[in-house]
């Protein structure tokens, strides 16, 4: 199953994080995203301020609907969003469903 078509679970602490070897099978999926300090991290960058809040709002629908939020910074015309699962102190699979719905708003 693609990962736009998964819905995020609730992660609760003493959860493991995924493994490498899962990690790198998901990274797959969503070719764009780099890991950054053991987070997903990707940087997009738009025509302007305006189009770029208007993702950044578009990011907090999903986020809302998957109750999974990403970090994410806005520098004028750039918005870096960095996603992991805090509860467990790494990356679930969660992270990669969020990316992937993240990416789908730029396609």
């Amino acid at each position: 199953m693609y990962l736009t078509q998964k819905k995020c679970v609730p992660c609760e602490a003493g959860t493991p994080p995924l493994e490498e070897s899962k990690i790198n099978e998901l990274l797959k999926q969503i070719p764009m995203w780099t890991l950054k300090e053991g987070h997903l991290y990707k940087k997009f960058k738009f025509k302007n301020f305006v189009e770029a809040m208007k993702f950044v709002n578009s990011v907090a629908e999903i986020a809302e609907q998957e109750q999974h939020h990403p970090d994410f910074s806005v520098h004028y015309n750039k918005v870096e969003i960095e996603l992991w699962t805090h509860a467990i102190k790494g990356l679930s699979e969660n992270d990669f469903i969020v990316a992937a719905k993240i990416d789908g708003l730029t396609q």
